[in-house]
């Protein structure tokens, strides 16, 4: 289904440049809270409620009043959360018995993007469907319900503490984690108050980074998607483990004593092979990035393994049709249906911490069976709309390389559904030529737009 505005994580942009506008988001907010408003069966007189969170961006102040005063002027009440993780809003959701939530974050992008994505009353990503639904509304003529019915905001001033608590309980009530000294990199983002309260709760020493946001720092050298960081710190605190979440918290990666970073294919697989061993696993999704090494651990498991389109939302969608609970992506989205509605980067570190101290082992110790394929990610930025697909160079470069490899690896080429990149994917057993191919289709991708 063809999206005008919604990409694979909700909409997301550059600050001041469409869609990321004040004029825009109160549309949004608007066309959300019409499409609440004409679906739900509420009875009468009593006006829908949405959910409202943000990460630390500077510019999560004027997104939030622009979607508070959309959804007020469709006749949509308002609870505001202030700075958490994404997935809270999704469990806060679910908790507070509202008809949706929203988060204003970017995720792992620069602090100058920024975006919105909602969640259903349930928890989860919206489907496609609604976000079409949503898209037709927005190119509609705004306008505003009578003062009778205008929405109305208030503050949840206790919207952390509730999501703590929930976080704790995902933890096994007979586990604690004293004697653990942990390196916890927030990457000046929403979970900069709240995780390290979650793991001290638990019992840990917590030694923090990336907790000080200032509105521009969000991910800059910090965080999920920059593991050296994580790395530095794990070693110069001498931690047990280190743990990395992203700007919004649902992205994870871990490192051991030794720096060596673990990501999310190998966390899935610490999650799914404790699960396994207790007999509660009935299989793994992984997606198109998977490697090709965790596809064959799993399989080790005795448990089938299915990919998904790359993006958590599609990952979801499958656990729910094949009646799975976990799940995820290599970037460290991780899924554990049996915990949480969405991805959750606190909740999965607590699912790994309770797999090697149920089984008495370290993080390499747990990924000892794991034998990865050497495989090259390049993200090659191009112009917006620009038709790759289409063009004959790159496709003789994909063509090329997938021959040379045979039936010893595999080359993806997929758009970026949140920046203007091609990722170019290739994996392969042998490093330098899986590193000269994907280099070659880069190249080829350059050359095309030049």
């Amino acid at each position: 289904m063809s999206r005008k505005y919604f990409g694979t994580d909700g909409v997301r942009g550059r600050v001041g440049e469409a869609p990321i506008t004040p004029e825009f988001v109160m549309r949004l907010g608007y066309a959300a809270g019409l499409s609440l408003v004409l679906r739900e069966k509420l009875p009468a007189g009593e006006r829908p409620a949405v959910l409202i969170g943000k990460d630390t961006r500077v510019s999560g102040y004027m997104l939030e009043a622009a979607l508070q005063a959309g959804f007020a002027a469709a006749g949509v009440d308002v609870e505001l959360a202030g700075p958490v993780p994404t997935p809270a809003i999704a469990y806060l959701t679910r908790a507070l018995r509202l008809q949706a939530g929203v988060v204003i974050s970017a995720s792992h992008n620069p602090y100058y993007d920024n975006g919105i994505k909602f969640f259903s009353a349930a928890g989860t990503k919206l489907p496609d469907a609604m976000e079409a639904e949503i898209e037709a509304l927005i190119d509609q003529p705004m306008a505003c319900v009578d003062s009778a019915r205008l929405g109305r905001a208030r503050r949840i001033t206790d919207a952390a503490g509730r999501y703590i608590e929930f976080c704790k309980s995902t933890f096994p009530t007979e586990m604690d984690l004293r004697g653990l000294r942990i390196a916890l990199d927030c990457a000046h983002g929403a979970a900069y108050s709240i995780a390290p309260r979650v793991f001290h709760e638990l019992g840990a020493e917590v030694v923090s980074v990336g907790v000080e946001p200032n509105g521009f720092n969000i991910n800059d050298g910090v965080g999920a998607t920059r593991p050296e960081s994580l790395r530095q710190a794990t070693l110069a605190n001498r931690a047990d483990i280190g743990i990395a979440l992203d700007g919004d918290a649902d992205r994870l990666v871990m490192a051991d004593r030794n720096g060596e970073i673990y990501d999310g294919d190998k966390l899935i697989y610490v999650i799914a092979a404790a699960r396994q061993a207790e007999g509660r696993l009935d299989g793994v999704v992984g997606t198109l990035m998977s490697n090709l090494g965790f596809e064959h651990a799993v399989g080790r498991l005795g448990v089938p393994f299915a990919r998904a389109k790359v993006g958590d939302r599609y990952v979801l969608e499958m656990l729910h049709e094949r009646g799975w609970k976990v799940g995820g992506e290599n970037s460290g989205h991780i899924i554990c249906l049996d915990r949480h509605s969405t991805g959750d980067g606190i909740i999965s570190a607590l699912q790994v911490l309770a797999a090697l101290k149920g089984q008495g082992r370290t993080l390499a110790e747990a990924c000892a069976d794991l034998v990865f394929y050497p495989q090259r990610l390049i993200n090659v930025r191009m112009p917006e709309g620009f038709a790759w697909a289409a063009d004959e160079g790159i496709d003789a470069a994909r063509r090329d390389a997938e021959d040379e490899l045979g039936d010893r690896g595999r080359v993806l080429l997929r758009a970026s559904g949140t920046e203007p990149l091609l990722r170019v994917m290739v994996e392969g057993q042998d490093a330098e030529q899986v590193e000269r191919l994907a280099r070659s289709i880069a190249d080829a991708v350059e050359t095309a737009f030049a």
